[in-house]
């Protein structure tokens, strides 16, 4: 029998596999607040008639918008916020009922204000420029927009979390994706067909660059640096 004395030396083989029960939850509660807006606010259509809607026979459109924000930064945050190298001290230290933000609620904070800002910004932008008609069908089509986006990027999480991919390395293929992504969205938006930025190409550029350029560098720098 071997004896453990205190000169044998002694390593710990037991290596206890991390949860990520907390993704889980945040997928389910994503997912149902999107049956919850799909069977309360547009009386029961799917997925597809509801992409596929007519701004026209739409109802609840800010309210939707807000509850797409809102599951597309919970899913954004899941994803990304591994990769945040530190919690700011002044949001690590203080404990509210013996809790403190981690790296993914300091990720989500970010994103919710980061939104909200952007938002807020926008709506200005458009009363400034006398487009406040469009706003509604602004709305309308950036919630189907971030709609397809939440559901793929729900689809990264479970492949990032649960599946046996290098993290360090897919790394940069997810800035990769959110590049090509944050492209299409500019193009979305100039060409589509509910003409939801201003007719004059000089309103088109500075939106791109006040309103999406310029605040994505913002919170790069904000949650990465």
């Amino acid at each position: 029998m071997l004896q453990i004395t205190a000169e044998t030396p002694f390593a710990n083989q037991l290596r206890l596999t991390e949860s990520y029960d907390w993704v889980i939850a945040i997928l389910l509660l994503s997912c149902f607040l999107y049956v919850f807006m799909l069977s309360s606010l547009h009386r029961g259509i799917n997925i597809k008639r509801f992409l596929m809607q007519d701004i026209t026979d739409a109802s609840n459109v800010v309210i939707t918008w807000i509850i797409v924000s809102f599951a597309y930064c919970l899913s954004v945050a899941a994803l990304i916020s591994q990769y945040v190298p530190t919690v700011p001290r002044f949001l690590s230290l203080p404990e509210v009922l013996g809790l403190q933000f981690n790296k993914f609620g300091f990720t989500f904070l970010c994103l919710i204000l980061f939104y909200m800002g952007k938002a807020a910004l926008s709506y200005l932008f458009y009363q400034s420029v006398g487009f406040s008609r469009r706003w509604n069908s602004f709305c309308f089509t950036a919630t189907r927009f971030y709609l397809v986006l939440s559901l793929i990027i729900m689809g990264l999480c479970i492949g990032h979390y649960y599946f046996p991919i290098d993290k360090s390395e897919a790394l940069v293929y997810y800035i990769l994706f959110f590049g090509i992504v944050f492209i299409f969205k500019v193009l979305f938006y100039i060409f589509h067909k509910n003409h939801i930025l201003p007719n004059e190409w000089y309103y088109k550029f500075l939106y791109i660059c006040t309103l999406q350029f310029i605040p994505i560098m913002a919170l790069w720098k904000m949650l990465f640096f």
